[in-house]
């Protein structure tokens, strides 16, 4: 495994793009994947963020197999050998085509929001995936750039098979790719979180917005790192509180926060415990000072903003333990796969909305979340996604999970777009 998530990806990505800063450079973004990789690279190098929006095209009678990709502004690529093999008529390829570019142009209106595009004329593309397989979105993205007037077109990703400068050809001038392992099948294997991206976390990602790193004062001399995320217009922050094993760089945790930050919500993530602390089960499982810590990183979000708790696992307990407090500032909370049962007789005092989300096939936990719901005070709800264990590993589970969650918060915060 190379990379935690995106984000991880994008982080790495960037530091061999770091020669670029300083000049005239426009990160180009492939949707869905190779957006957040690209923002990652876009804040890193100062540079504007836009999408190159492509759209791949299957075969008719078997979708999933490509034979070929467009982009915007009339870019084709098309693989003969692919045609050619399963006899695709010119009548069926245009049928294709016509079909995708119904598609492509939606999606392009609906990232972009009606705005312009970033003007490439005389500047470097640097266009920007999670990964290559068969190299036909990246080519398109490529030529579309072209067209758009690029002086100059860097094809850049995280991971790519050994031999994918032969499959770019001289689409791109220039290639970036950290690793190219020899054992190469998809790219999601060298990935330990690689669900889905959703066109709301595109959408959060375009808008920008302030993200900057945070240290949180936690007392006695303890400085805990953080992320806050503001969204343009965000009215409310959630406040992550992660479980055992875990911190503000949790591939979950972070998949969730974006699809809040798509939805306008701003969030923060930041590290419970020290590193020299993490070790020590008596910490992770001491609700008491993980709540004491959330309640201190919760000042860190600007007074004139509402604020929202998102707890895992034990981070769950310490959530409904700070929320419990007479003057706390939580307006909603979310727990996922969380054991609400070790805030114990605090949740009698938990007034907030509280969504609780249980995997269905956790059943002991389930059964903590049925208990512990039965002495809540305030309005609250038990959400149980089919098939999901613990951790929501299984697909579309955490997809849901973030819906779930995006939901409440928008049903009980103020601000957001929905």
């Amino acid at each position: 495994m190379l990379y935690d998530d995106r984000i991880a990806a994008g982080r790495r990505l960037a530091r061999d793009l770091a020669g670029l800063r300083k000049q005239d450079v426009v990160v180009i973004g492939l949707p869905r994947g190779g957006v957040p990789v690209a923002a990652e690279a876009a804040q890193a190098l100062g540079a504007p963020l836009d999408v190159a929006v492509v759209r791949k095209l299957g075969v008719p009678f078997q979708p999933e197999l490509a034979m070929g990709a467009i982009g915007e502004d009339g870019a084709r690529v098309l693989n003969e050998d692919v045609v050619r093999t399963v006899r695709v008529s010119e009548t069926e390829l245009s049928e294709v085509e016509a079909a995708e570019r119904v598609e492509l142009d939606r999606r392009a209106r609906e990232y972009r929001g009606g705005g312009g595009r970033v003007s490439l004329t005389g500047r470097t593309a640097v266009i920007v995936d999670d990964g290559i397989a068969t190299g036909a979105t990246a080519r398109a993205a490529c030529r579309s750039a072209r067209a758009r007037g690029a002086a100059r077109v860097v094809l850049a990703v995280p991971v790519a098979p050994r031999d994918w400068r032969r499959r770019i050809g001289d689409d791109a001038d220039e290639f970036v790719c950290p690793e190219t392992p020899a054992e190469f099948v998809a790219v999601g294997q060298f990935y330990e979180a690689f669900e889905q991206t959703s066109d709301a976390e595109v959408i959060a990602c375009l808008r920008g917005g302030d993200r900057r790193e945070v240290t949180i004062d936690a007392g006695e001399g303890v400085r805990l790192p953080g992320e806050l995320t503001l969204p343009e217009g965000a009215r409310s922050v959630v406040v992550f509180a992660h479980g055992s094993g875990s911190g503000r760089l949790s591939p979950r945790n972070r998949f969730v926060a974006e699809a809040l930050s798509g939805a306008g919500l701003g969030t923060l993530l930041f590290d419970l415990l020290t590193p020299r602390e993490e070790p020590d089960r008596a910490n992770v499982f001491d609700i008491g000072l993980l709540a004491a810590r959330l309640r201190r990183a919760t000042e860190a979000v600007p007074d004139d903003l509402a604020v929202g708790y998102f707890g895992a696992s034990t981070g769950a307990a310490a959530a409904l333990w700070a929320a419990a407090e007479p003057d706390s500032r939580a307006t909603a909370v979310v727990s996922r796969g969380g054991r609400p049962d070790l805030a114990d007789a605090r949740l009698s005092a938990v007034t907030a909305p509280t969504l609780l989300i249980v995997g269905g096939s956790d059943p002991q936990v389930l059964e903590l979340n049925r208990s512990a719901r039965e002495s809540l005070r305030g309005e609250s709800r038990l959400a149980v996604v089919p098939g999901a264990t613990h951790l929501f590993e299984e697909p579309g589970a955490l997809s849901e999970v973030s819906e779930l969650a995006r939901d409440w918060f928008l049903d009980h915060l103020p601000g957001g777009a929905a």
